[in-house]
């Protein structure tokens, strides 16, 4: 893939392109300021309370899967949906992907007072807790693998709190089998133990998928990712990346808002029908993908049209 973010105001340059390309991540970059992005979430955190027109609303909160509701709400959220179409973000990553790129999937993750560090973990096909593929690249692509992950920082982000951890450059080879299965055990959450840091993996134990039994990630190698509200980090999901716990007592809620890039020729939730997660599943028939730069012209994947308030839903 070559340069493709040229005219474009927050394009990446090839210096950095090719920093990007030999880390695996780029940033913190600002896409707000501290105090619009905290005055932002203190009002829309409220907004989002509201679930009735969440594409996994009823299902979501019936079965208590928190995880699967934190899902995707850019689909029901204006300030959500116009996030992840910021020029500061999409600019950079057609950068990286090309001209035309699709927004499948956003996350909220939260880190409260007292919660365990997210463990070492990749992600390439995020088949890691059904074992089905949720993203396939084309053929022609195969160098390329995993999304683009944009990590945007709506609270303060530090080592006490729980900020972001990666080990740059391990995106250049895959220490883990997305074919395996991960086993989800409720129990196990704030209650892991990796060495001399409380680190889990939202219920499950990511060291199930390892290809080598005794690796071991190299944590000297480790940076942390410390942001002010509204600054980013742009990273390929295939990169190794953790995060600190939250010491707490006396931290503050981190809560970060990750927003997930492919090109239009990657095929999102291919043959399948429901996302099956910890411990419960959810029926895709209300998401769709959002076409944030460019055109699709693949038409493999159903989308939705943010560009208008409310739900539009067609098919590609």
């Amino acid at each position: 893939m070559t340069l493709a973010g040229k005219g474009r105001a927050f394009a990446l340059s090839e210096q950095e392109l090719e920093s990007f390309r030999t880390n695996g991540f780029f940033g913190p970059f600002k896409v707000n300021e501290p105090e619009e992005m905290t005055a932002a979430w203190r009002r829309e955190r409220l907004a989002l309370m509201d679930r009735s027109m969440a594409v996994y609303g009823d299902e979501a909160a019936s079965s208590g899967n928190t995880n699967i509701s934190n899902y995707d709400r850019h689909l029901d959220s204006d300030f959500l949906a116009g996030h992840i179409g910021r020029a500061p973000i999409v600019d950079r990553v057609v950068s990286a992907l090309g001209p035309d790129v699709l927004c499948w999937r956003t996350e909220f993750f939260p880190k409260y007072p007292g919660d365990e560090g997210t463990d070492w973990h990749q992600a390439d096909t995020f088949a890691n807790a059904s074992g089905e593929p949720q993203i396939l690249w084309p053929d022609e692509f195969k160098e390329f693998g995993g999304t683009i992950t944009v990590w945007t920082a709506f609270t303060e982000a530090t080592v006490d709190n729980g900020c972001l951890q990666f080990i740059p450059g391990s995106h250049q080879q895959m220490n883990y089998d997305e074919t395996k299965k991960m086993h989800y055990d409720p129990d196990r959450i704030n209650t892991e133990r990796k060495g001399a840091t409380r680190r889990g993996f939202f219920g499950y134990d990511y060291r199930e998928l390892q290809k080598d039994e005794d690796f071991v990630p190299d944590e000297s190698k480790a940076v942390s990712m410390v942001m002010k509200p509204g600054e980013a980090i742009m990273f390929w999901s295939t990169l190794m990346h953790a995060s600190h716990p939250n010491e707490g007592p006396g931290q503050q809620m981190r809560m970060g808002f990750a927003s997930r890039y492919v090109p239009t020729s990657v095929r999102v939730y291919p043959d399948t029908e429901s996302i099956e997660e910890y411990g419960g599943a959810v029926s895709l028939e209300r998401f769709g993908s959002v076409l944030v730069a460019g055109q699709d012209t693949y038409g493999h994947n159903k989308l939705v049209d943010r560009t208008t308030r409310g739900h539009v839903f067609r098919d590609s």
